[in-house]
């Protein structure tokens, strides 16, 4: 695989550690501000809709420059968001700093596939874009705890300046590794791009990124009170427990490249079941310590090994036009996803048979989403078709 994908990976992990590492800092804020537990959750939400809102409006800002040059400016403005959370004096500016931060978070991952794509082989493009995204997943291993050690040691502050200081060395990476000719940027009127959204495939593509992830963030948020709840585990094992799904994260995203590059069709319809089945089976485990440590390292493998094939499917239907415009709304759809999935897993708990209804009912949103993959592959079959005529006719 070329560098510039790992100087890509650099980048995306300073992104995962910016985006979760807050999780683990929430009593550490509320604490210092004088805010809610609550109210403090409220950066994780807010970061979620800054991805949405921020992946269409920067990757139309910067649809016609030259790729390198983009993710050149979504790194300093990643960097720049972070110094702007290390330093924010009230609760209102770090939250606006959290949004501004946010915004490159979208569109360096929607470039960043195209990026990733162009530098390889075509049957190498799902393990590129997986290999991209294992920047995102050893965040989840390494660097959140790391963060969140440091911050809860020297402060939360302290956290945002080292996450800051990623920022700079993925400016660095990305300026030395990233070739200039990296892709060429979309060609055309960027509102023919946003037609391409419109597109039957695409836009079931992005509604089955939003019920994959949907499921899996409706039982990850609240995986510690299910652990030490009701599987029993102790509030010091849950951190352990944690890294055990970090691994399955790292497998399930290396290998949903290698297969979905082999077989992406069946490669995007088997991990969609097998994330549904793995979330069915630990309503079953929930009462079992030793299963449930095993369901939740698979529930990581399953959940993004669903990751490289939803993202090149969704590259593959925009056909050309558009791609990065595309790329960047699946990646507001896995955040769009996960603020859905956390929403319906606290009505579940409130109003619908309380933590151990969770997996049973987040078991159904992959479910539904790989009927809505059939139904893309369906939509998609008939456009070819059609193609194909059009082309004879001609």
């Amino acid at each position: 695989m070329p560098l510039a994908l790992y100087a890509l990976a650099v980048g995306a992990f300073g992104i995962g550690v910016t985006e979760f590492v807050i999780m683990g800092l929430l009593l550490d804020v509320g604490h210092d501000f004088g805010v809610s537990v609550a109210r403090a959750g409220l950066l994780i939400t807010g970061y979620a809709l800054g991805v949405v809102v921020g992946a269409p409006l920067l990757t139309v800002a910067t649809a016609r420059w030259p790729r390198k040059r983009a993710l050149l400016l979504l790194m300093l403005i990643f960097t720049i968001g972070n110094l702007a959370c290390a330093l924010a004096p009230t609760y209102s500016l770090l939250m606006l700093a959290r949004i501004v931060t946010a915004f490159a978070h979208g569109t360096f991952f929607g470039v960043g596939s195209v990026v990733a794509t162009s530098l390889v082989r075509a049957d190498q493009r799902a393990s590129a874009v997986a290999l991209m995204f294992t920047g995102l997943t050893i965040a989840n291993i390494l660097g959140v705890p790391f963060g969140t050690w440091l911050g809860q040691h020297d402060g939360w502050r302290a956290t945002f300046w080292a996450v800051s200081a990623i920022g700079l060395v993925a400016l660095a990476v990305i300026a030395a590794l990233v070739p200039s000719n990296a892709a060429a940027p979309d060609a055309g009127d960027w509102r023919a791009d946003l037609r391409v959204l419109a597109r039957g495939p695409v836009a079931l593509g992005l509604l089955t990124t939003v019920l994959g992830f949907g499921g899996t963030f409706l039982l990850f948020t609240y995986i510690a009170p299910l652990l030490t709840q009701i599987s029993g585990y102790s509030d010091r094992a849950v951190s352990p427990i944690l890294l055990v799904f970090g691994g399955g994260l790292v497998i399930g995203n290396l290998v949903g490249g290698k297969l979905a590059d082999r077989h992406l069709v069946a490669t995007l319809l088997g991990s969609l079941a097998a994330l549904a089945v793995t979330l069915a089976l630990m309503g079953l485990a929930v009462h079992h310590r030793g299963a449930m440590l095993i369901f939740v390292g698979l529930l990581g493998a399953t959940a993004f090994a669903t990751v490289p094939p939803l993202q090149l499917w969704v590259l593959e239907q925009a056909d050309g036009a558009g791609q990065s415009l595309a790329s960047s709304f699946n990646i507001a759809a896995f955040n769009l996803g996960n603020a859905f999935g956390a929403w319906l897993g606290g009505a579940v708990i409130e109003h619908g048979g309380g933590l151990v209804a969770l997996p049973w009912v987040a078991a159904l949103l992959p479910l539904a989403g790989l009927g809505v993959a059939v139904l893309s592959l369906r939509l998609a079959s008939k456009r070819r078709d059609i193609v194909a005529a059009n082309s004879v006719v001609g």
